[in-house]
C-alpha cells in the first residue's frame, strides 16, 4: 500500500492519497480555492488509475470545499462523509461547512453516508472509519491499521495548534474523549489537518498528552477557552491571526 499526503496550500487542509492492488482512495479534498491543482495533484500520483471514492473527514470548508470539483475530475468518484455532515454538503450551506469564513461558497455535493467502523479494503491494508467528535460532531478519522496510522481533521489542527470546542458544534468533552480514544490507539504517525505528519511513537503520544492536558484543565476550567484565543470574524476568517498555542502564563478566562 502506497500512502502519499498532499501537503495543505494556503488554508487548505492535507490531502493524502492511499492506494493499494484493490484501488485508490482520497482523505480531504481541501478547500475549493486550488481544487484544479490538486486534480493535476492527484493525476499526477495515479497516472491511468482511476479515483475511486472520496472521504471526508468533516464538513468544514478547509476539507470539504474542492470535494465536488475532484470528484467530477475522476468520473464521479463518490464522497463519503458522516450522516451529520450531509445535509450541510448536499444543499452546499456554507455557514456550518465556514465557507463563508473564508469569503467563499461551498459547491453543493453529492454524498454518501459514512458510519464508525467503516472498512475500505485496498488489497495490501484496509483503512477504517473512526467516529473523532469535539471540534465537529461529524467528524471522523481514518485509521491504516497495519502502518498504525491514522489521518484526520480539524480535531487536530496541527502539532503545535489546539483544536477549538467554543464554537458551533463544538464539544469539549466529547473532544477530551477523541483523544483518549486516539492514544489508546498507539499509533506510530498522525497527519494533522495541516502541516508536516506526526511520525513516531514517542513524538504522537507527546503530543497527544499535550493536548490532552491543555483540554482536560479548560474542562476543569469550567470549559472557558484561553483568553489568547481571538473571536472569529463571522466572515472571511483568513483575514484574522492563527490562533496561538496558549502560554502557560497566561490566564484563561
Amino acid at each position: 500500500m502506497k500512502v502519499v499526503r498532499l501537503p495543505g496550500i494556503h488554508h487548505d487542509g492535507n490531502v493524502v492519497l492511499v492506494s493499494g492492488s484493490f484501488g485508490h482512495l482520497l482523505i480531504n479534498a481541501g478547500t475549493s480555492w486550488y481544487q484544479s491543482l490538486q486534480v493535476e495533484r492527484i493525476l499526477g500520483q495515479l497516472g491511468d488509475h482511476p479515483l475511486d471514492r472520496i472521504l471526508l473527514t468533516s464538513r468544514r470548508f478547509p476539507v470539504s470545499g474542492g470535494a465536488l470539483h475532484i470528484s467530477q475530475s475522476f468520473d464521479d468518484a463518490p464522497v463519503h462523509i458522516h450522516p451529520d455532515g450531509q445535509a450541510a454538503l448536499d444543499t452546499g450551506d456554507f455557514f456550518t461547512t465556514w465557507a463563508n469564513r473564508y469569503d467563499s461558497d461551498m459547491p453543493r455535493t453529492p454524498t454518501q453516508a459514512l458510519a464508525d467502523n467503516d472498512v475500505f479494503a485496498l488489497g495490501e491494508g484496509e483503512v477504517q472509519a473512526v467516529a473523532l467528535p469535539g471540534h465537529t460532531p461529524d467528524e471522523i478519522g481514518f485509521h491504516i491499521p497495519h502502518l498504525s496510522m491514522l489521518v484526520v481533521g480539524t480535531v487536530l489542527p496541527r502539532a503545535d495548534r489546539p483544536a477549538r470546542w467554543d464554537l458551533p458544534g463544538g464539544s469539549l468533552m466529547a473532544l477530551i474523549a477523541s483523544y483518549k480514544a486516539m492514544k489508546a490507539m498507539k499509533l506510530a504517525s498522525i497527519v494533522p489537518l495541516q502541516g508536516p505528519a506526526i511520525r513516531g511513537k514517542g513524538h504522537v503520544l507527546e503530543v497527544l498528552d499535550r493536548h490532552l492536558t491543555f483540554l482536560e484543565e479548560a474542562a476543569e476550567n469550567d470549559g472557558k477557552p484561553p483568553q489568547s484565543w481571538q473571536r472569529p470574524a463571522p466572515t472571511a476568517l483568513w483575514h484574522t491571526p492563527r490562533t496561538p498555542w496558549p502560554l502557560e502564563e497566561q490566564e484563561q478566562v
